[in-house]
């Protein structure tokens, strides 16, 4: 087999075999293969693109490249959740206890931030002392004894796709639909969980910007799981706006307690209990949704969700204390409010704009490898659809870098464009997508927050 002749028959439309699929992957990991005849590759798939089967085959060959994790040490069905990125997403830090303090393990391995999109291991680094570097058996111990486990994606899990998305970062071929449902699923099923929900954000602040291109997307994801013998399931979720109010590393941790602890912004406790519903519903743990979200809802009155986290954080030798004295996590040493210049409802916030505002304070990457200010970020106050009276808050900035926060402040100013006309709020979710397609989030007729 040549890899000339696998690239040109991808370049000419035909389908790919598993058997020249994977070796096409193991010969260019092994450095069989140089990077133009790769890039090549990558640009027929970008233009050509991928069926279900080839998509799969993809898949499991990056999930095969490197470590393959094995959960069954630990009893029952275990469920990760993938985000797909956005802002003020802080929904894998209240997920993970809140769905293990339901008796589902959470297994997850996680990931930096780049750009605005905050990375939760960056976030858990916001807890003094927190380990965010388990060996596998570490790992799996916390998992047994806890129900749940956060480490750093390990650079031996799904090693091709690493290397095969530094080549596509280079060559215009991220945006491949296959490539990306293959890259985020390789890691997903490498890493060793049963079943997987994914929150697939759509709308400014996210990568997918328009709802066909994010159904697109999850169904191709879906579709994967199902071939390989791992149930998932898609919600398409809105990223036209911060989901949460804070942006930034601590200030998410402290708001992601204030959820736990039952309270914090309803549309991220809205979303958290939607999501968490589903991992309850693939665990065996519940027949429906809304029974899925009552017993998560309980779980947040009732502190169990609150206790978990308190014992997730002391089982991966963080400061616990954090939970009553949010004055131990990190904290910026200049702040700023940002007030409105007129009265007027809230008609649009640029959640991009709010993402990079962050960013700029600090508490993001530029590139890999820069480092972060974990006090830097933004907490939001308004909302799409809220009235602000003139010189009422719309913001507040945090940095220890008085300068940046000087250069953020007119940048957020433009995110928040106020009007005369009321603004209806926006739906929270778009959608779902299980292995019967995509169903409109309107037709489910989930309730929203009031």
């Amino acid at each position: 087999m040549r890899a000339l002749d696998v690239i040109a028959k991808k370049r000419d439309g035909y389908s790919l075999t598993q058997e020249e699929i994977s070796y096409l992957i193991q010969a260019y990991i092994q450095e069989e293969i140089p990077d133009y005849q790769m890039a090549a590759w990558l640009m027929a798939v970008f233009l050509r693109g991928m069926n279900s089967e080839e998509t799969a085959a993809l898949t499991m060959t990056m999930a095969q490249s490197g470590v393959m994790v094995d959960l069954t040490a630990v009893s029952g069905i275990k469920v990760d959740k993938h985000s797909t990125g956005g802002v003020a997403d802080t929904t894998t830090l209240i997920l993970a206890p809140l769905v293990a303090a339901a008796g589902v393990p959470v297994a997850k391995m996680s990931g930096r931030g780049l750009g605005f999109t905050g990375g939760t291991i960056d976030k858990l680094e916001a807890i003094p002392g927190f380990c965010t570097t388990l060996t596998q058996s570490q790992f799996i111990a916390n998992l047994r004894e806890h129900n749940i486990a956060i480490t750093g994606q390990s650079k031996d899990i799904a090693p091709a796709d690493g290397k095969l998305y530094a080549l596509r970062d280079v060559t215009a071929t991220v945006e491949s639909i296959p490539l990306i449902a293959s890259s985020i699923m390789s890691k997903k099923i490498a890493a060793g969980a049963d079943k997987i929900v994914l929150d697939v954000k759509v709308g400014s602040g996210a990568f997918m910007k328009n709802l066909d291109q994010a159904i697109t997307l999850a169904e191709a994801m879906v579709h994967i799981g199902d071939l390989v013998g791992r149930e998932t399931i898609a919600v398409l979720s809105n990223m036209d706006q911060p989901l949460g109010q804070a942006v930034g590393n601590s200030l998410e941790i402290q708001e992601a307690i204030d959820v736990l602890s039952g309270k914090g912004p309803a549309a991220l406790r809205e979303v958290c209990l939607l999501l968490g519903a589903y991992m309850l519903l693939l665990a065996g743990k519940v027949t429906d949704v809304l029974t899925g979200k009552a017993r998560l809802n309980e779980l947040l009155v009732n502190g169990q969700a609150l206790m978990k986290f308190t014992e997730f954080v002391i089982a991966q030798g963080g400061d616990a204390q954090i939970v009553h004295q949010p004055l131990r996590l990190p904290q910026a040493a200049f702040r700023q409010t940002i007030a409105s210049s007129e009265a007027g409802f809230v008609k649009h916030i640029n959640a991009a704009q709010i993402g990079h505002g962050a960013m700029l304070l600090g508490s993001g990457r530029e590139k890999k490898g820069d480092t972060i200010d974990l006090a830097a970020g933004i907490m939001m106050h308004c909302r799409i659809g809220d009235y602000l009276d003139k010189n009422q808050p719309i913001a507040t900035l945090y940095s220890n870098n008085q300068d940046k926060l000087i250069g953020s402040i007119n940048y957020i100013k433009k995110a928040v464009c106020i009007g005369d006309q009321q603004v209806a709020p926006q739906p929270l979710i778009l959608g779902i997508v299980d292995r019967n397609g995509y169903q409109d989030g309107r037709i489910i007729q989930l309730k929203q927050p009031e």
